[in-house]
């Protein structure tokens, strides 16, 4: 089995690079790639990555990423980039003959007006959030994908959708990235300065966090052993979901932030809640054991500390 990592060098890439280092197996070989390989937008330059490196099985994690703000400000683009990148890599694998590819969707892609928790079933029964419709839409249409290779191909492409993932190696950029890794960086200048924390919004909505290695580790199991066409919500325990008031608290537990923290509530909230439902990924895995979010954040805070030069932000 050989395994091309598209955004190899980012967040989750960089865990599962981790996590089958740790778990060496003979009949593997994996290639991890970064937007400097290849540039996925083009056709022309995905289809020769592919006749590089031959690969079986494709894990694709490339995409045109960004927090609430940046996603409201870039609708257009997010659909577009995000299309181009899908169609070229799911293209390219057919072309390739690759036998499975696993991609990697999100949580925000559900509706917007829905019941919760939110399950796999319901990824299609009506319109994403406005604040990041470009970027939901595209990401729908890989599930779109998956099942129209299948059934015109009968090529096992399958789809994964992770709940708000943060890690070592994420993107710690204050106005464009996601919630934790910008609470992260926020707190390590709050100290280092001896100011004050502004947390954006009320602190109010409510997220499930998962761990980069634990998701990195959910991946390659969907890889190895997972053959269903329909999407896995890869997410901890609905018990586990907590407020961005409360992961502010942890960030400043493991950061030993002594200062003020203040909530700007003239920055918007976004939705209040996505809470899922890992029923079927427990209904395979029973027994997987979580990361507990404040061990994570810490391991976390540390990195981004002992990194701070070199991180992305």
């Amino acid at each position: 089995m050989k395994v091309l990592v598209t955004g190899g060098s980012g967040l989750v890439g960089k865990a599962i690079e981790e996590v089958v280092q740790k778990d060496k197996r003979d009949d593997e070989t994996w290639i991890f790639l970064s937007s400097k390989d290849a540039n996925l937008l083009d056709a022309g330059d995905t289809k020769k990555l592919f006749d590089t490196h031959k690969p079986s099985h494709v894990i694709h994690l490339a995409a045109m990423v960004g927090g609430l703000f940046r996603n409201m400000k870039y609708n257009a683009e997010f659909l577009r980039n995000n299309l181009l990148i899908n169609d070229n890599v799911l293209n390219c694998s057919r072309e390739a003959g690759v036998s499975k590819v696993v991609s990697c969707l999100s949580t925000c892609i559900f509706p917007d007006k829905t019941t919760y928790p939110i399950d796999e079933t319901m990824v299609h029964n009506g319109p994403p959030h406005p604040s990041n419709k470009g970027y939901s839409y595209a990401k729908r249409m890989l599930d779109v994908m998956n099942h129209c290779y299948n059934d015109q191909y009968g090529l096992s492409y399958t789809s994964v959708i992770p709940t708000n993932v943060f890690g070592p190696h994420d993107n710690f950029n204050m106005e464009d990235g996601h919630v934790l890794p910008g609470l992260i960086h926020k707190t390590y200048l709050a100290k280092r300065d001896k100011g004050s924390l502004t947390v954006w919004g009320s602190g109010s909505p409510r997220r499930q966090f998962i761990y980069s290695l634990d998701l990195a580790r959910l991946i390659v199991w969907v890889l190895r052993e997972y053959t269903e066409i329909e999407p896995i919500i890869l997410s901890v325990d609905e018990s586990a979901e907590v407020s961005i008031k409360e992961a502010a608290e942890m960030v400043v537990t493991a950061a030993k932030f002594e200062g003020p923290v203040v909530y700007d509530t003239t920055k918007a909230d976004g939705q209040f809640k996505k809470t899922a439902s890992n029923a079927k990924l427990r209904k395979y895995l029973p027994d997987f054991q979580f990361t507990p979010i404040q061990e994570a954040i810490n391991e976390t805070v540390q990195w981004f500390t002992d990194n701070y030069e070199t991180a992305r932000k």
